[in-house]
């Protein structure tokens, strides 16, 4: 396993200076945004498409502080059902495939996308109960006319940009929220469709990552380091769904916060030990989104955290067995 960091905490950070942060704290890889909701601070397509120059200055860069690419992440709805709204994301996500193929970056990242409940609609439609049947089928709609569709047609022009892995970041507001909805829509469209696996919007569902980590063996393509620390009292009092600011850090039923500060170094030592039971070896992509440190500090104690937890060496033979 590998060690990295999502770059929009960087935002203050010139390219280089991110880098170099990377570097003194000897982790050395990426995960890089490039369009939709992580922005495109550091990597514009514009402004490497079709410029081999400005590629080669850009490798070089990364290569003089020994930095990788982990994936390419370009969250977003392109199944908004405000066309405008839609256009702009499904442009950027391919941009963003036509990105890392000029890159040789083989995983985009970003959200399956959530359409309304008809053509005339205006906004999204994130469907959560069975029942009146209305909500069914709005779902069977949803999936059928536009999901599967639009996913099949995108992982097509994926393939032959030379993306082999599309990694869904499972997420509620948005139809892949789940393994099992992860795993509906690989079963769909192929097994370029796996999960970022988050288990930060994991956790406040009641689903315990360890498990939901065996049930998608062979479809993690990549992970994103993010705790969540839930709030017992508010909790029991209002449920998991809240709508109110992640600013409201006492009145929230859950906050995201920086690994170890809403789990144990057990709970993480187990799902790491899981994903590598399952046979994932990849990267582990630090996302700071604590509100209550700033991002050096956040990125250091998930740094420090993350180091004792991971396993980065291969076990050998079981000389005991």
């Amino acid at each position: 396993m590998i060690l990295g960091v999502m770059n929009p905490v960087f935002g203050g950070y010139t390219f280089e200076e991110a880098l170099k942060f990377l570097k003194d704290h000897d982790v050395h890889e990426m995960e890089i945004g490039a369009g939709g909701y992580p922005g495109n601070n550091h990597l514009k397509a514009e402004e490497l498409l079709g410029k081999p120059e400005k590629i080669a200055e850009f490798k070089a860069l990364m290569a003089k502080y020994d930095v990788s690419i982990s994936a390419i992440a370009c969250h977003g709805n392109p199944l908004h059902p405000n066309k405008e709204i839609a256009a702009k994301f499904d442009k950027e996500f391919k941009d963003a495939i036509l990105v890392c193929e000029a890159l040789s970056v083989g995983t985009i990242i970003g959200f399956a996308g959530c359409p309304g409940d008809c053509e005339e609609s205006k906004n999204p439609n994130w469907v959560t109960c069975a029942w009146p049947d209305d909500f069914t089928e709005i779902l069977d709609w949803q999936w059928n006319e536009k999901v599967i569709p639009y996913w099949k047609e995108t992982a097509a022009f994926a393939k032959a940009h030379g993306v082999s892995k599309i990694a869904f970041e499972m997420h509620p507001g948005f139809v892949v929220y789940n393994p099992e909805t992860c795993l509906k829509l690989r079963e769909a469209v192929g097994d370029i469709i796996g999960a970022n696996f988050d288990p930060s919007h994991l956790f406040w569902q009641g689903i315990d990552p360890v498990e939901a980590i065996k049930e998608l063996r062979g479809a993690i393509y990549h992970f994103h380091a993010k705790d969540t620390k839930i709030d017992e009292r508010n909790t029991s009092v209002n449920g998991v769904l809240d709508t109110k600011s992640y600013g409201d850090i006492l009145g929230r039923s859950w906050v995201f916060r920086t690994v170890g500060y809403g789990h144990s170094k057990q709970v993480w030592n187990d799902m790491i030990s899981t994903l590598k039971a399952v046979g994932y070896d990849g990267s582990i992509s630090i996302e700071h989104e604590d509100a209550l440190m700033s991002p050096e500090e956040g990125l250091e104690k998930a740094i420090s955290f993350l180091k004792e937890v991971l396993i980065t060496k291969k076990a050998g033979e079981m000389w005991w067995a």
